[in-house]
């Protein structure tokens, strides 16, 4: 079975760097869901290089800042499972407490119904956000 992370993007390309790319997954309900994808095809954190690893981590701790400094998050869920996908991927997520799934995990049962107009409002802002990304993520790429 052909890998989706290897054949397209994943979602709405944020950026690509030779390294990995940073996009905004198309999850519902959850506008501000992000993931660092390893451009690479591997399926586990470890068969990176030392190197590679800590670029790795330092583009999600980018974009978790990102997400922090203009969202203003309950909270900031951070997971790479890749048991759907087995290719190298960290889910970067702001949470809130008026989130329809909040405090469990976004992929468990919704605790209670979708703030459309939270979500829009947040929507709104993303824009910004990823553009201050896109240059944080080129500069951790020159670096």
């Amino acid at each position: 079975m052909a890998c989706p992370l290897c054949a397209e993007d994943g979602g709405a390309l944020v950026r690509r760097g030779d390294r990995l790319r940073v996009i905004r997954a198309q999850e519902v309900g959850f506008p501000a869901f992000y993931r660092v994808v390893w451009n690479a095809h591997v399926a586990e954190f470890s068969d990176l290089t030392a190197a590679e690893r800590a670029h790795c981590m330092e583009a999600v701790a980018v974009v978790e800042q990102a997400l922090r400094q203009h969202l203003s998050p309950t909270k900031i869920n951070l997971a790479a499972l890749g048991n759907m996908v087995p290719h190298l991927h960290w889910h970067v997520i702001a949470r809130f407490d008026w989130d329809s799934h909040f405090p469990a995990p976004v992929w468990a049962a919704a605790q209670r119904a979708s703030s459309a107009a939270r979500e829009a409002a947040l929507q709104a802002r993303l824009p910004a956000l990823e553009n201050g990304l896109r240059l944080k993520l080129a500069a951790l790429a020159a670096a």
